[in-house]
């Protein structure tokens, strides 16, 4: 099966992976300015995500093998790959076992390290969603709000609500799995896995995915790597300042 993907205008071929829990979708407006650069952006939905295929296994090594798919089926090489979070790790895999189709790497706000799992109020919240009862958008951000305080959280996290049917909303991502797998999320790049070619990986000042101790880790696994903060931003850095953030890609990748 492939992948689903949005593929914004025409030129390089430019692959975009969003975070757990998250979407293509979610950089549709910077994907729309990397599309005036004369990039083909690929807004890619990784498995049991957005509008991509649902499946029981879940791991890094699935989902480099579904991007590896998905490249030779729309037939991309030379491509620039950027992952955020969960999809800076499959980023990073992806580039150490077929570097011959990636020209240069973007990660933003991950390290190639372990993280223990932290998703337990979100997955806990959007477990207790009950569609029975919630009819609306507001609803169910009102009944999140007890899990997840941050509203920039929520409103991400809602993006995931569709109408299956008239009066009926649902959740797109396979939440059962993503729940089980969970600490899949946080495993390590293999210790031997590197890619040799350029590597750019942004942090958020305000985050602490990245710390001083990974920039040793960072430059193991991808020996001509550069790591740059973006100010005034955490996690979500291309949310936060997207500005800066596109800035630095696009200087990037020029």
């Amino acid at each position: 099966m492939i992948l689903h993907s949005n593929i914004i205008g025409e030129g390089k071929p430019f692959i975009i992976l969003h975070g757990f829990l998250g979407m293509g979708d979610n950089w549709k407006s910077l994907a729309k300015q990397f599309a005036e650069a004369d990039f083909e952006v690929h807004l890619v939905d990784q498995r049991n995500h957005g509008r991509s295929f649902h499946s029981d296994r879940f791991d890094y090594e699935l989902m480099a093998e579904d991007l590896k798919n998905y490249c030779d089926d729309h037939n991309l090489s030379d491509i620039i790959l950027l992952g955020h979070s969960m999809g800076g790790k499959t980023a990073m895999l992806f580039a150490t076992k077929y570097p011959e189709l990636v020209s240069k790497l973007i990660v933003a706000d991950i390290s190639p390290r372990y993280y223990p799992v932290h998703h337990d109020a979100i997955l806990e919240g959007l477990s207790r969603l009950d569609f029975s009862e919630l009819k609306s958008r507001g609803k169910a951000d009102e009944f999140l709000s007890d899990y997840v305080p941050e509203m920039g959280t929520r409103m991400f996290l809602l993006k995931n609500l569709y109408w299956v049917e008239k009066g009926e909303l649902g959740l797109r991502i396979n939440l059962p799995v993503l729940k089980e797998n969970v600490s899949e999320v946080g495993e390590a790049l293999p210790i031997h896995a590197t890619f040799k070619k350029d590597s750019l990986f942004l942090r958020g000042d305000k985050s602490e995915y990245i710390g001083q101790g990974d920039e040793a880790i960072i430059q193991r696994h991808f020996p001509d790597s550069k790591i740059i903060t973006i100010s005034n931003a955490g996690h979500w850095l291309h949310a936060e300042n997207p500005k800066d953030f596109y800035e630095k890609v696009i200087n990037f990748v020029s």
